[in-house]
């Protein structure tokens, strides 16, 4: 473990180049049955729920029309959770002054902004029902109520990219350097003693041992780099307890996928396989049944892994390297965009991946959403490439469009789409621009 803290000593600050490849790859969100409920209407966090489908079950609108749109002043590279009060929660590489905002969905009003740690531009964050936000930055996890006020700020080893709640109801989240955190969400204690995904470092026998910075590698995170151990955030299985993690041990080409149970106050390690060719591309996602775990490496692949066993049920190659969250619904898997790519959608046939259906005239930027109904959103960039981008609402069972709305004056790439409490749309820029959407029908 030495050579693991050794490798994580010079301060990154984030960069138009970090942010332009961090963006879309976080994902978290909330569980709980006695605490906070993410059942509610909203988008807890970056890609929906805590099995990270980057789907929502309130239905859809056919026919979106923009309401609103506003810049950030600043890139942005986390996705934006909702609140289900329609409060909003975004953070932005500002150099000085506020850095997280708070916007009211329908109006675009500004609630509250505050000054954090850097690292928050890259932290989506997660919301309960009573609109309370968590949101990390370099070395802590920080919560504030809809106000802005803070509750609470909890050091911790790296940057935590996102977070979830178990179903004892508290705050669970792996940072970027590997730290695993079970917190109490009304104070911020731990629960139980942090550990290291990795393995634990001995301090009594290596009591020089640094300590590493907390923004070490963020850099990395983005491209799925060996100096950031855990790129995305961990999938949750509610009912199980068990959470599973991409992590890319120091000094290998390659990532693995532990499965990780949390029950009883402790943690247990379930299994681990070395898998992901290149590093992980995309957070892991879970299907509705908890069976099957799919996620993309650098190596252009998709992979579905039985979560029982950690076997690979079968791996489809893309053909381009997707950046961001898978959406999951109803077996089928639609993978975000990425360089070169299209959209694209396969099922899950059990021994291997069928190809539901393809757009090739589409090319997304960013991470997808699903609404009830079968009805997508994603930001796909302008009809010559390098125009205006347009949100493309469309059939998720058939792939064919439904509605197009401009993104008048935006650039891509796009870190995502995210749901509101009644349906709207929210769609993000990574150069930090905002547009929401809400029916026109």
């Amino acid at each position: 473990m030495g050579s693991l803290r050794a490798a994580r000593r010079h301060r990154h600050r984030w960069s138009g180049p970090a942010i332009l490849l961090f963006a879309g790859v976080l994902s978290a969100t909330g569980c709980s049955a006695d605490g906070p409920d993410p059942t509610g209407p909203g988008w807890p966090s970056t890609h929906g729920d805590p099995r990270n489908s980057s789907t929502s079950p309130v239905s859809g609108t056919r026919s979106p029309q923009e309401i609103w749109s506003r810049p950030l002043g600043a890139p942005t590279a986390g996705g934006i959770p909702i609140a289900p009060n329609g409060q909003l929660f975004v953070g932005a590489d500002t150099v000085g002054g506020c850095n997280y905002f708070a916007f009211e969905l329908a109006t675009g009003r500004k609630r509250f902004c505050n000054r954090v740690g850097a690292g928050v531009v890259g932290a989506g964050g997660t919301v309960d029902t009573a609109n309370n936000v968590y949101v990390g930055d370099d070395g802590a996890m920080n919560s504030f109520n809809e106000h802005g006020q803070a509750r609470w700020r909890t050091p911790v080893m790296g940057t935590p990219l996102a977070s979830t709640f178990t179903a004892d109801g508290n705050l669970l989240f792996v940072t970027h350097l590997g730290q695993i955190n079970v917190l109490d969400p009304q104070t911020g204690q731990l629960v139980l003693p942090a550990e290291d995904v990795l393995g634990t470092a001995d301090f009594l026998n290596t009591p020089d041992l640094p300590w590493p910075a907390n923004d070490q590698g963020l850099a990395d995170c983005g491209s799925g780099g060996p100096a950031c151990p855990v790129a995305t955030a961990p999938a949750l299985d509610v009912t199980t307890g068990r959470f599973y993690v991409a992590v890319r041990p120091p000094d290998s080409a390659d990532a693995a996928v532990t499965a990780i149970g949390y029950a009883d106050g402790k943690l247990v390690r379930d299994w681990t396989v070395p898998v992901l060719t290149g590093g992980t591309a995309t957070a892991p996602a879970l299907s509705a049944d908890g069976r099957t775990l799919y996620l993309t490496d650098r190596a252009e692949h998709l992979l579905a892994i039985e979560t029982g066993s950690g076997a690979v049920k079968w791996q489809q190659d893309l053909g381009y390297q997707p950046n961001g969250g898978l959406v999951v619904q109803d077996g089928l898997i639609i993978p975000p965009g990425g360089t070169d790519g299209h959209l694209v959608a396969f099922r899950d046939r059990g021994d291997h991946a069928e190809l539901a259906w393809t757009r090739d005239d589409l090319t997304p930027l960013g991470s997808a959403a699903a609404a009830a109904g079968d009805i997508g959103y994603v930001v796909v960039a302008g009809a010559s490439g390098d125009g205006d981008l347009r949100l493309i609402t469309f059939d998720t069972a058939a792939g064919t469009t439904i509605d197009e709305d401009p993104m008048p004056g935006a650039r891509g790439p796009a870190v995502g789409v995210s749901l509101g409490p009644a349906g709207e749309v929210l769609a993000t820029t990574v150069i930090g621009e905002v547009f929401a959407y809400r029916s026109g029908s």
